[in-house]
């Protein structure tokens, strides 16, 4: 079984008819191995919901956390899924390959959103309102990878369940997906990108005071 989790602050007739993470699932319901987990009119920390899947249901399952705005551009999504967890603990569609002391993002390296260098950079996604949007890459796919972006994040449920890997709920919107790659790594996980067709409608932070808190959190708990 795969699970999709997913939280929206959208009504459930909503999220189905107008959502681009729910569209796009309608397209794929030929395929059976897949169950949605979504939280509908949802008002509390990503990690919140993250966390109440990661413990209920079916222990042998593959776990995908996925925002409600994207797009799946690939016929073969749940495929690439398998097969990217067939080579890593946990995946996802863009990242970084290394990690430097205070950075903020898998692609910045300092609070005024200063890119890092592309060579560290791994992976591919595409922007734009709709499905098929223009392309960003970002660097060669897969790719092991330090850091990694939350719009897609994959793994099966055993692996986080035998090393007690959950998000942490101080970090509700900002920094959970960051925080959690770390996690993952301070387990002696391996994490890396895996080539998946993606569209996102949204380009990132969108109220940057409750960025700055959030960050301040984050490099108050690891020190670095």
């Amino acid at each position: 079984m795969i699970e999709i989790i997913i939280a929206t602050r959208l009504s459930e007739n909503d999220f189905w008819d107008t959502s681009a993470t729910a569209l796009s699932l309608r397209r794929l319901e030929y395929d059976s191995r897949w169950v949605p987990r979504v939280a509908f009119e949802n008002k509390q920390g990503l990690p919140d919901v993250y966390n109440a899947r990661i413990s209920a249901g079916v222990s042998d399952s593959t776990i995908i956390f996925m925002h409600d705005d994207v797009w799946i551009d690939d016929n073969f999504f749940f495929d690439r899924i398998i097969e990217g967890l067939q080579v890593y603990d946990v995946i996802g569609v863009v990242g970084n390959r290394r990690r430097i002391p205070l950075q903020p993002s898998w692609i910045f390296v300092d609070t005024n959103f200063t890119w890092d260098d592309r060579a560290n950079l791994s992976g591919v996604i595409a922007h734009g309102k709709d499905p098929f949007g223009p392309i960003d890459f970002f660097g060669s796919v897969p790719a092991d990878c330090e850091l990694m972006d939350g719009v897609l994040l994959a793994a099966k449920k055993e692996t986080l369940t035998a090393n007690g890997l959950f998000f942490d709920p101080q970090f509700d919107f900002h920094f959970y997906d960051l925080d959690f790659c770390r996690s993952a790594r301070q387990h002696g996980l391996r994490l890396g990108t895996w080539p998946i067709s993606l569209t996102h409608q949204s380009r990132g932070v969108a109220n940057r005071g409750q960025w700055l808190q959030k960050y301040h959190s984050y490099i108050q708990k690891w020190g670095n």
